[in-house]
């Protein structure tokens, strides 16, 4: 359970940082989407999709938004379903043992 906590923050940090670039230089024209994005539910993906997700992130960091944008999330979406998948053991070891099949 430690091991996938800290797995999940050091992606949500690492997909952060990586995005952060991104977000200081969006226009205000694309604030509303995103308000009205992040309002929408989250799609349902599973802890392992959610963790062959996060290592392709983790590849890729130029291409989160895209990658994202297939599940239809936003970053915040996509770091709420990892903090609730955190909060179950089971969905945590599926989570990590996803994460790491798809980061070999």
């Amino acid at each position: 359970m430690k091991y996938a906590t800290i797995l999940s923050l050091t992606l949500t940090l690492t997909l952060a940082g990586a995005c952060g670039q991104q977000e200081r230089t969006a226009t205000n024209d694309a604030a509303p989407a995103t308000s009205v994005a992040a309002s929408t539910p989250a799609t349902a993906l599973t802890p392992e999709q959610l963790g062959e997700l996060g290592a392709l992130i983790r590849k890729e960091p130029g291409r989160a938004d895209e990658l994202l944008g297939r599940h239809h999330l936003t970053r915040q979406q996509f770091e709420q379903a990892i903090r609730d998948v955190t909060e179950n053991a089971d969905a945590s070891k599926r989570y990590a043992e996803a994460y790491r099949k798809a980061s070999a």
